[in-house]
């Protein structure tokens, strides 16, 4: 192999790892079912992460109403709008209007629960965060 090759692909490698190794928090505590959910088992891709698919019900479901200029009043969101300890309070107090009119009834608890778990892990202070249990 030429030895140029070797070193792109030693390279690559090292960069795609660094990728992966994000310092996210790896646990949270659920108030609502007042467990410990973690955040970081599963193979290495998107889908298989409990905040992969919390990351796509969000965006199917809860994007379609947080988008900017929405006819329906409801305030734009994405994962840095709040905090991860306030993303878990909007999840344990559900004082959210949607959450309140029974919008959120259309989702199980578990697919509420992967959805708080994608909004904790990719919050605004999540970098660094110390895992809460």
């Amino acid at each position: 192999m030429n030895r140029s090759v070797l070193i792109f692909a030693l390279c690559f490698m090292t960069v795609l790892l660094a990728c992966q190794a994000q310092a996210r928090p790896k646990t949270r505590f659920d108030a609502t079912t007042q467990t410990c959910r973690i955040l970081n088992r599963g193979q290495l891709d998107w889908d298989s992460q409990p905040y992969g698919e919390g990351g796509k019900v969000f965006r199917e479901f809860c994007k379609s109403c947080h988008t900017r200029d929405n006819d329906k009043g409801a305030p734009f969101l994405h994962s840095e709008s709040k905090t991860s300890e306030g993303w878990n309070r909007v999840f344990a107090k559900r004082y959210p209007k949607c959450a309140k009119d029974g919008t959120w009834d259309a989702l199980t608890q578990e697919q509420l629960l992967k959805v708080n778990d994608y909004l904790f892990r990719f919050a605004l202070n999540s970098e660094g965060l110390n895992d809460s249990c």
